[in-house]
């Protein structure tokens, strides 16, 4: 059996319900892993190293400080580039307090430039749905965080005595034949609303007579953004892929 060649960089992105991991080369991501936050453990992270025959540097963005202890401890010896304002960026930062921007935040920028360029909008589904924006000089000049769709269904069923925990799909038709249709309506055709309210005056504010890119990612993208025009593409791994360039941009020679 041939033994695995060590790839260029272990990637890492912490968010506050999931992380997600994958190994990658200089030039492309490999097949991404995604496990519950609350799951990281060194010993997670070492299993995946050991499984696929290591990597040479760490690249780590997290939102969620007590887990950054884990990646260290799995780390070892390995050096581990921390995405944040003070690293090289393929984008400079047109913003009063570079280090109050989340770091996945950041890593969009960097993909968004890179893959797709400038001036560019990603908006990411997560926890919560997070617009940032690309200046046509890739200045990152800030954007718009919004509570996430989930976050937002399961508020009602938290703060409901009758109304159900819902699972998110397309619906069928706007008016509701039961309680859960209605609620499934309200949640994707509400919030595909939102999305173009918020999308809408960004371009109209920063955009009024641009061409721009406009990219969806995380969890939630395909379902809402599929049906949203205004969306260029749907692309999933965008956070990955901008630790994988800022590897790029800062490995030790």
């Amino acid at each position: 059996m041939m033994k695995q060649v060590p790839a260029d960089f272990l990637l890492v992105d912490v968010s506050n319900s999931f992380t997600k991991v994958a190994l990658a080369s200089r030039t492309r991501v490999g097949r991404a892993i995604r496990m519950s936050t609350a799951e990281l453990s060194a010993n997670r992270l070492d299993q995946i190293l050991r499984k696929r025959g290591g990597a040479r540097t760490i690249v780590a963005c997290s939102v969620v400080p007590k887990k950054n202890r884990k990646i260290e401890q799995a780390a070892g010896k390995r050096p581990i580039i921390w995405l944040t304002p003070n690293v090289r960026l393929n984008v400079r930062i047109d913003y009063p307090n570079p280090r109050s921007i989340g770091p996945d935040r950041l890593a969009n920028a960097v993909a968004v430039t890179e893959l797709y360029g400038p001036p560019a909008i990603v908006i990411d589904f997560g926890t919560a749905v997070t617009f940032d924006i690309v200046a046509a000089n890739r200045g990152y000049i800030g954007g718009v965080i919004a509570p996430g769709l989930e976050a937002m269904t399961n508020f009602l069923y938290d703060r409901t005595a009758l109304l159900p925990r819902i699972s998110l799909r397309e619906p069928q038709r706007a008016v509701g034949k039961s309680t859960y249709q209605a609620m499934l309506a309200g949640a994707i055709f509400g919030y595909r609303g939102l999305v173009r309210g918020i999308l809408g005056r960004i371009v109209r504010e920063q955009f009024p007579k641009t061409r721009l890119h406009v990219v969806a990612t995380g969890g939630y993208a395909k379902l809402i953004a599929r049906q949203l025009p205004e969306v260029e593409a749907v692309h999933q791994n965008l956070t990955l892929e901008g630790l994988r360039l800022v590897g790029c941009m800062n490995e030790r020679a």
